[in-house]
């Protein structure tokens, strides 16, 4: 029988073997000719036209950083909400300091104007 660190080494050994397996068969099997085309820049199948570094507002992306941070934040009330009736009264008011958390969060967005499309 193996001890408890023998089964972590071989989880750890086929680990590794298994990511650098991935690597290095991608590696052998890579086609290794380059074309004109393949050196081509692609955006979405059509050639572009001026200049490609176009700068974006950042609010898009606070604005889907906040929707990400949100949404994974509320898969946390889930288990919460299964349990709720077994968890008792500290549970419950933890659960009011996460969330009272998250709106002042929220308001913090709102204020600076991370919302704001326009």
């Amino acid at each position: 029988m193996l001890s408890d660190w023998g089964a972590i080494a071989i989880f750890l050994i086929v680990g590794i073997v298994f990511g650098a397996g991935g690597i290095i068969t991608s590696f052998i099997i890579h086609p290794r000719r380059t074309t004109p085309q393949k050196v081509e820049v692609y955006e979405c199948g059509v050639d572009t036209i001026g200049p490609t570094w176009v700068q974006f507002k950042t609010s898009y992306f606070l604005y889907a950083l906040l929707f990400v941070i949100f949404d994974v934040e509320t898969i946390y009330l889930y288990p919460w909400a299964v349990k709720f009736t077994s968890l008792g009264l500290f549970a419950f008011i933890e659960m009011i300091i996460f969330i009272f958390i998250l709106i002042v969060g929220l308001w913090y967005a709102w204020k600076e104007g991370a919302l704001e499309w326009m």
